[in-house]
Parts: C-alpha cells; sequence; structure tokens
C-alpha cells in the first residue's frame, strides 16, 4: 500500500458515451501521485477498446456483470492507495480535484473530503453550482447524516482505512449504495469540506426518470437498515425527529413527483407513506386516492382541478 497514493476507481457498464472523458479527467489530475483503475462491469458495447487506447496509463479490471457497488469494491481490491476517489464513467472533475483534497484531508485530519459539485447534464444545460454543508461544524451532523447525504459518490475522497471499516460499498443496493456508504463512514469519521465546485455530474434525463419511486424507497430503506443497526441514534435525535427525517423525506419526494406530473411514482410513495401512519390530515388529502385504480385517481385530480378554476372568487379575494 502506497500511503500518498490517490486510487481513482471508475466503474464502467455500457458508458462509451463518456467513459473517455471520465479517464482523461482522471489522468489530468495535478496531484503526482495517482493510479487509474477502470473497472468493466461486464460491458457488450464500445467500452473495451476506448480502455484498450489508454493500455500502460490505466489498469482495467474485467469482470461479469455484477452492478456498481460489486464494481467499486473490485477496483478497491486491487488498488494500491491510501486515498480512495470514486468516479463514474459519465461524470469528471477540475484537474485539481484530487490535489485540493488530499490538501484538506492532510490539513485536517479528516477521513473523509467532500466538495461543492455541478449538475451539467441537464436538458437545458447546466444546473446551478452547489456547496454542501458543513457537516463536521454546523449543529447536527448526525442529524443531516440520517436526513440524507448532499454530495454525489464522485465528489469525495477517502482514507482507506475509513473505506475498509465499512466494508466498501453493499452490493445488495441497487441504488443508494452511495447513501448507505457514506452514512456509515461519515458517522464513523470526521469530515471536512472544500467549499468549491470541483466535481461535475452528468445528471442526463433517463437518469432522472428511471426508477424514481426504487430511488426513493431504498433511500427510505437505507435510513432504516441503519436506524435498526444504531438504535441509539433514534434515543439521541427523538422517534418524532427520527419519523420526520425518514417517512417525512419519503413524503417530501412524493409530492415532489405529483406536482411535477409523475403521477406513478408518487402514488407508490404514498402507499408506503400511509403504511407507516405518517402525515398531517391535510397531507392525507393527497395519499388516500393513490389507493385508487389509476384511471380512477386521474380523473378525480381532473376534477379537482376544474372546481379550483370554476370556484367563484369571495368578497374577500
Amino acid at each position: 500500500m502506497s500511503p500518498h497514493t490517490a486510487s481513482i476507481i471508475i466503474p464502467c457498464f455500457n458508458g462509451e458515451r463518456f467513459l473517455a472523458e471520465a479517464i482523461d479527467a482522471a489522468l489530468a489530475q495535478t496531484y503526482p501521485r495517482c493510479e487509474v483503475i477502470v473497472v468493466d462491469d461486464g460491458s457488450s458495447d464500445g467500452s473495451a477498446a476506448i480502455m484498450q487506447k489508454y493500455a500502460g496509463r490505466i489498469r482495467v479490471v474485467q469482470q461479469a456483470n455484477a452492478g456498481l457497488p460489486a464494481a467499486r469494491n473490485a477496483g478497491i481490491r486491487v488498488s494500491t492507495g491510501g486515498y480512495l476517489a470514486f468516479l463514474d464513467a459519465d461524470d469528471y472533475w477540475r484537474q485539481d480535484f484530487i490535489e485540493k483534497m488530499v490538501q484538506a484531508l492532510e490539513t485536517s485530519g479528516a477521513a473523509i473530503a467532500y466538495c461543492g459539485w455541478q449538475n451539467v447534464g441537464l436538458p437545458d444545460g447546466r444546473g446551478k453550482p452547489f456547496i454542501p454543508p458543513d457537516y463536521e461544524h454546523e449543529q447536527g451532523k448526525l442529524e443531516r447524516l440520517v436526513g440524507g447525504v448532499r454530495w454525489p459518490v464522485h465528489a469525495a475522497l477517502v482514507r482507506r482505512h475509513a473505506v475498509e471499516a465499512v466494508g466498501g460499498f453493499d452490493p445488495k443496493w441497487t441504488s443508494c449504495e452511495d447513501f448507505a456508504f457514506w452514512i456509515r463512514a461519515a458517522t464513523r469519521h470526521a469530515l471536512v469540506r472544500v467549499p468549491e465546485v470541483l466535481a461535475f455530474y452528468r445528471h442526463h434525463g433517463r437518469q432522472m426518470t428511471k426508477n424514481r419511486a426504487l430511488i426513493a424507497h431504498n433511500h427510505w430503506r437505507v435510513q432504516r437498515e441503519f436506524l435498526r443497526e444504531h438504535p441509539e441514534v433514534e434515543k439521541r435525535l427523538g422517534r418524532r425527529r427520527i419519523r420526520e427525517l425518514t417517512h417525512g423525506e419519503m413524503l417530501r419526494k412524493g409530492y415532489e413527483s405529483y406536482w411535477q406530473g409523475d403521477l406513478e411514482t408518487a402514488r407508490a410513495i404514498f402507499r408506503t407513506v400511509m403504511k407507516t401512519g405518517y402525515g398531517a390530515p391535510g397531507d392525507w388529502r393527497y395519499m388516500l386516492p393513490a389507493l385508487l385504480p389509476l384511471p380512477l385517481h386521474q380523473a378525480l385530480i381532473r376534477l379537482m382541478d376544474r372546481n379550483k378554476k370554476e370556484k367563484p372568487l369571495s368578497e374577500n379575494d
């Protein structure tokens, strides 16, 4: 193991469209001690040919398709660095990402450094640059982490011992595997924030709509699993606050889908929230129709919208 080396792990499954850009971003880092490991997770497109073009500059690990967590773990196993970074095949970094993150870890003594990021894959262009909150120094680190982690997996650099302490990424998660990893690692180890946008996330349309309900449910399941493993967290934060952070967050995502016109996702989320008994009377007004067949639910929404438009203004309006 080389304590000062940064191991950059790029999992790839049919990522030919942006893979070269991700590899180039890893190889262009100004930090002098980097190794780049690309894990071919059973790709059937032209990804392997792209990897071959970088022969001698990257290490390639090939395996049958096993999913994103398993691919990252395969990269971890062959890596030699004391620092680990995870770059998905459709994302990229600023050239000084590793350099600035290593500097933050060494200056602070923390185990995990995270930074600002920007979504560059929206249909209308780039999203707004985002700097996550300072989890370590602002009040309520544990509460914030239970609620969710506000940085993508590639916007962080982690010391190897912190990754090994939690066993890497849990392969049972088909989504939110990064949240499952961070909530365990970040509650055990100190964090340091680098308040600059150094990571770029290509959140394209296919990702935005695919399996939206599954992602919301997995986020909720990760929370519940963590809380079962750590009953002291509920004692510390209180049952009411825990319900707000878990069921309340699910309900918020249900509303978000509802108002964006994704009724099928909203219905799936609302049905889960109702099973927990969570929500105020006004929330149940929106959730209960999710028990109806979809065509009846759609007809009810149209009727409610029509009634709102036809309702006469009162004298006080």
